[in-house]
C-alpha cells in the first residue's frame, strides 16, 4: 500500500479515535465547534427529533457525518443494510428501525473506540438486529453478494484509495442493491491552496472528489443509474471562521469559493441478475 495511503488511514484512525474517546468522556466530536470552530455548519442539524427519540445522547454527539443517508434511503423492512465508517453507530441504529426484526444493520469501523462507544449505545437503545463489525471499508469483512443496501454518512471522502472501497461495495451487494451514501463533494475548479484549507474544514481532513470524478468511478466499478442530489451547499460564510486567521482574504474568496463544494447524496445501483438463454 502506498505509502500516503496508509497515512491518510493513521490520521483518520487516530482523529476518530479521539473522537469517541471525547464522546465517551462527555466532550463534544472532533468535527463539532469545540474541537474545530466553523464546522458545526456540516454536522449540525441533520436529524429530526422523531429520529433521535430513543437513541442515546452519546449517539448523536459522535455524529461526525455530512447528511442524513437513513432519511433518504429507501430502506424495506426485511432488507441488509451495511454502513461504511459507522462510528458510534447512529445511522446503523436508525437502520435497524426501518428495515425492522426481520431485517439487520451492519456497520463497519477500523477504529475499536468508535466501535465500543457504537455497540455501548446499541446495548443502551436495546436494539438485537444490529452488528458491528471491525474493518476497512476497502476491504469489507463480508461475503459477496450479501447485502441490499449500503450508505455512509461523510466516510468515503476520507479513504485514500476510493476506487477499492466503490469496488468492494460493488462487490457484497447484492444483484440489484443500491448504493446510498451522503458525502462531501466538489463541483467545478477550486485552487489547489483553497482546496486543501477549504476541505480540511468541511470533512475534517482533505479527500472530496469532483461530481463528474464521483460519478466516473462508481461506473467504473459497475454501478448503473449515478446520481448525485446536492443536500446542503456551502458558500464562503459558512467556512469564514474556520479560515479567518489563516491569512486568507476571505472576502476575495467567494468568487472562487461560492457553490463549489457541498455535502450531496449519491445514488447508484448494481445491476440486477440476468438470467442467460440457452439454445433458443
Amino acid at each position: 500500500m502506498p505509502t500516503d495511503v496508509q497515512d491518510v488511514k493513521e490520521i483518520v484512525r487516530e482523529k476518530y479515535a479521539s473522537a469517541a474517546l471525547k464522546v465517551s468522556g462527555g466532550g463534544a466530536s472532533c468535527c463539532g465547534s469545540a474541537a474545530l470552530p466553523g464546522a458545526s455548519p456540516i454536522t449540525s442539524n441533520l436529524y429530526d427529533a422523531a429520529q433521535e427519540r430513543g437513541l442515546p445522547a452519546e449517539a448523536m454527539l459522535a455524529s461526525l457525518g455530512c447528511g442524513n443517508p437513513t432519511a433518504l434511503a429507501q430502506l424495506a423492512p426485511g432488507e441488509t443494510v451495511l454502513d461504511l465508517g459507522s462510528g458510534g453507530g447512529i445511522d446503523v441504529l436508525l437502520s435497524a428501525r426501518r428495515v425492522g426484526p426481520t431485517g439487520n444493520a451492519y456497520g463497519l469501523d477500523m477504529t475499536d473506540e468508535m466501535l465500543a462507544l457504537a455497540r455501548d449505545n446499541q446495548r443502551k437503545a436495546g436494539v438485537d438486529n444490529v452488528e458491528f463489525l471491525k474493518g476497512e471499508i476497502e476491504a469489507i469483512p463480508l461475503p459477496d453478494n450479501s447485502v441490499d443496501v449500503i450508505i455512509s454518512n461523510c466516510v468515503i471522502n476520507l479513504s485514500g484509495d476510493k476506487d477499492r472501497v466503490l469496488r468492494e461495495a460493488f462487490r457484497v451487494l447484492k444483484p440489484g442493491g443500491r448504493f446510498a451514501v451522503s458525502d462531501v463533494v466538489t463541483r467545478g475548479e477550486i485552487p489547489e491552496a483553497l482546496r486543501r484549507d477549504v476541505l480540511l474544514w468541511v470533512g475534517c481532513l482533505a479527500g472530496a472528489l469532483d461530481e463528474a470524478d464521483y460519478v466516473a468511478r462508481l461506473s467504473a466499478a459497475g454501478f448503473q443509474g449515478v446520481t448525485i442530489e446536492p443536500t446542503r451547499v456551502y458558500d464562503v460564510e459558512d467556512a469564514r471562521e474556520f479560515l479567518t486567521g489563516k491569512g486568507i482574504d476571505v472576502d476575495a474568496l467567494a468568487p472562487q469559493l461560492n457553490g463549489k463544494f457541498f455535502s450531496g447524496f449519491v445514488r447508484a445501483t448494481k445491476p440486477a441478475a440476468t438470467t442467460e438463454r440457452c439454445c433458443g
